[in-house]
């Protein structure tokens, strides 16, 4: 059992603090972490959601933390549960990949460091060396194509993926929560990795730079998926910023322009 805290299924629980609850003993030999928690227009999310779904991967294990929220979920037929992070594992061959993602991540600066050390405490005891952290890199505009933007820990990973198309050097600011925490954290144990960013408006749900930014990662990993499930909720989300677009130009036209107070 890893030092962090890892739990198997009826163990007795630590509420106290962050752990995780192993489910499944899936043998890795060095898989591939990717991260997909919530973050700007869910784009890092929906990604990996999509990505977890169409392999089949299985549920190998759960986070739970009083770092997040003090909530439970009440479910459709129903019970309730826990708010929790969730990791499945895949495997193929030679392919190896992990996913994780959740509901919510630590709330607090000390929750995020926390939940990130009793993350990487469980992925390096199977095998994790390289980590793709996914999210979104708001550019306040809506974009048809958006591109992929790059962010590493070593700059051998930016001239390697450089010639897949990441772009480096664009992006600008600090990567807040666990798609920055688990690299920088993760390079202090000798792991390596990359935060690939979707361009998105900032302001709202984005599939549509979910589907580009899952695109990249499936060339990197080398795996194919259907994108058709994805590609459907674009066309949705297409026709839904239309109507309110005509919506707010309507309220403009009877109201006027809004006032700074209403």
């Amino acid at each position: 059992m890893p030092s962090t805290g890892a739990l198997r299924e009826g163990d007795d629980f630590m509420e106290s603090k962050t752990y995780v609850r192993v489910l499944r003993d899936l043998k890795f030999k060095r898989p591939v972490l990717i991260e997909g928690l919530p973050g700007i227009g869910l784009v890092g999310k929906i990604a990996a959601e999509h990505l977890a779904r169409e392999l089949g991967a299985k549920r190998i294990a759960e986070i739970y933390s009083p770092h997040f929220p003090h909530q439970v979920i009440m479910r459709k037929n129903g019970t309730i549960r826990m708010l929790r992070n969730v990791v499945y594992g895949w495997k193929q061959g030679s392919k190896e990949i992990v996913i994780v993602l959740g509901d919510v991540q630590a709330v607090t600066s000390e929750g995020q460091f926390e939940v990130t050390t009793a993350m990487l405490d469980y992925f390096k005891s199977i095998g994790v060396k390289r980590i793709y952290t996914l999210g979104g890199y708001g550019c306040g505009k809506h974009l048809d194509k958006p591109r992929v933007l790059g962010a590493a820990t070593h700059k051998r990973l930016v001239d390697e993926l450089s010639k897949k198309g990441v772009i480096f050097g664009e992006s600008r600011g600090t990567i807040i929560g666990a798609a920055g925490m688990l690299l920088g954290l993760g390079k202090l144990r000798g792991m390596e990795g990359v935060c690939l960013m979707g361009e998105t408006h900032g302001a709202y749900v984005d599939a549509n730079s979910a589907k580009s930014l899952l695109k990249k990662v499936c060339e990197l990993l080398g795996v194919k998926i259907s994108l058709d499930e994805l590609e459907k909720r674009v066309k949705i989300d297409k026709i839904a910023e239309k109507q309110m677009r005509k919506m707010k130009e309507t309220d403009s036209r009877t109201h006027g322009t809004p006032s700074y107070i209403r």
